[in-house]
């Protein structure tokens, strides 16, 4: 057990790092995101409140879960390869 603690250079504080990081940046990402969405639905549809726009909330809804999830997995992939490089550059 001793061995594996010693070949493993990463201290409890870089593991948290890797994981608080990207998992704050998809969240901030998600938000930043319902709020643009949110914005754009509202200038779009001006009030509008009938069957017709019905079907394209649901069509806008899946439209955004499809965007939004890939807007939050890019920015946390990216947070995610950067923490790593910060950790690798840290251990140098």
């Amino acid at each position: 057990m001793r061995s594996s603690v010693e070949s493993d250079p990463e201290t409890l504080m870089d593991k948290a790092l890797k994981f608080a990081l990207p998992s704050i940046a998809g969240l901030v990402a998600g938000k930043l995101f319902q709020a643009f969405w949110g914005s754009l639905v509202r200038k779009r549809n001006g009030g509008m409140d009938t069957e017709e726009s019905d079907q394209e909330s649901a069509t806008a809804g899946l439209l955004f879960a499809v965007l939004s999830a890939a807007v939050t997995t890019l920015a946390s992939g990216l947070i995610e390869r950067g923490s790593q490089a910060l950790i690798d550059r840290r251990h140098k």
